[in-house]
């Protein structure tokens, strides 16, 4: 006689991602403000050019005020860290979507090349930082490409 359980296989997978669903809706019921979102973790956009004479960096800070921005630059790496703030305090617990982030903020980018601290320059308009890295004299590139004979 065939048993139900040797008619129909058990889903170890399926079992597995079920439990890990009960887990899931347990905690976010006991930590209902829980960031699982990528979107949670924010650090801003950036792109950097070469210029003959220097290095040009621009990142997306968008509604952070130049007060909440520091910058460094330390060896080869500049760091932009911050904090993005919110305007308004919302009282209400009923929220549809809630996908912008509040908080501290920081990313590091190694420089390709040194640069001349002491003349380095940044402007913030419309959510955009621009960080002006003049090179310094005789640096030479970090990387050299080497021929293959």
């Amino acid at each position: 006689m065939a048993r139900d359980r040797d008619l129909f296989p058990v889903d170890v997978f399926r079992d597995l991602i079920d439990v890990r669903d009960t887990f899931d809706r347990f905690f976010s019921n006991i930590f209902p403000a829980r960031k699982t979102s990528p979107a949670s973790v924010w650090v801003p956009a950036i792109e950097m050019y070469d210029k003959k004479d220097r290095i040009i960096l621009k990142a997306e800070v968008p509604g952070v005020d130049k007060k909440d921005i520091k910058l460094t630059v330390e060896d080869d790496v500049l760091t932009i860290s911050g904090e993005s703030r919110r305007e308004e305090e919302t009282k209400e617990k009923d929220y549809y979507s809630c996908e912008r982030v509040y908080g501290a903020f920081s990313r590091s980018i190694t420089l390709p090349t040194a640069v001349d601290r002491e003349k380095v320059k940044a402007t913030l308009k419309d959510g955009i930082l621009s960080v002006e890295l003049p090179k310094l004299k005789g640096a030479q590139e970090k990387a050299k490409e080497i021929p293959i004979d």
